[in-house]
């Protein structure tokens, strides 16, 4: 019985290291082609580790275009990113906090708009969002990325939060109050410092999201220097004349760095944040 637990184990870890392989293989292809001649990426594609290993890439492609940099892009990237991070964090930890402790008229109505929300396609808001945001004259500024993130518009982070702080004992908010405490008072001093696990796990995956987020950028950024990473890497890829793929693969190697550092040091938050919230597979 025991020699049939363990053949069942090894047989388990060999086909998830075998799927974990082919998942991570794009990325590594992609990594090892970065430092190939350019020319040479495509005719030795069968060829994973590379002849010589080369830094033109990274030379060529930190240059940037137009007297513009890359490392402008990544500033550009990481200012949107951690502006909305933040906004997105603060303002779903206050919407969670009404939601899950206060007691007021259309409260169900709001929790159900909320849940609404998070299941309508951000396809359907394009159009709509667009027209507003032109007739502000926000268009090619950093306005309509980082604004709506502070009125908590992403409803998994307020579900997130508001879940989190249906675990923490009302107790203490009873025991607040009667040493003088108001709302604000408790959500100060009790609940938003409590809430720090599921406050980590929401601004990673938030800075995540925003990091990659190339569609909005797409849509509202017109302006070559304001590009963040993610719309700056379709500039080496011009149909119209030669791609230096090289290049691209090299600045995607990087772009990809700051999420896969978030994702290694901080992972342990991003589990005891999840497996705190109530959100179960």
């Amino acid at each position: 019985m025991k020699k049939v637990k363990m053949y069942r184990k090894i047989i388990y870890h060999v086909i998830v290291t075998i799927f974990g392989l082919i998942m991570i293989y794009p990325l590594v292809w992609m990594i090892m082609s970065s430092f190939k001649d350019t020319n040479t990426i495509f005719t030795t594609a069968g060829q994973l580790i590379p002849e010589e290993f080369i830094l033109d890439n990274y030379i060529n492609g930190w240059k940037g275009f137009a007297g513009v940099s890359f490392g402008t892009f990544f500033k550009n990237s990481l200012f949107i990113s951690v502006v909305a991070t933040v906004g997105t964090v603060f303002s779903s930890a206050i919407v969670a906090y009404g939601l899950a402790r206060c007691k007021f008229k259309g409260k169900r109505i709001l929790v159900v708009a909320m849940l609404l929300s998070m299941m309508l396609p951000a396809q359907v808001l394009m159009i709509p969002q667009y027209l507003w945001y032109q007739k502000l004259g926000w268009v090619n500024s950093y306005m309509p990325l980082i604004v709506p993130y502070c009125f908590a518009i992403q409803g998994f982070f307020t579900y997130l939060m508001m879940n989190f702080i249906q675990g923490i004992p009302k107790e203490l908010d009873e025991a607040a109050k009667i040493d003088g405490c108001s709302y604000y008072g408790i959500f100060e001093r009790i609940i938003f410092p409590l809430m720090l696990p599921v406050l980590i796990t929401s601004g990673i995956f938030s800075f995540m999201w925003r990091w990659d987020d190339f569609l909005s950028a797409l849509l509202y950024i017109n302006d070559s220097s304001k590009y963040p990473v993610s719309l700056a890497l379709k500039l080496f890829s011009d149909p119209g004349s030669s791609s230096d793929y090289g290049a691209m693969f090299a600045m995607a190697t990087l772009s990809v760095l700051p999420i896969m550092l978030i994702f290694i040091f901080l992972q342990k938050y991003i589990v005891e944040g999840i497996s705190t919230s109530g959100l179960k597979g």
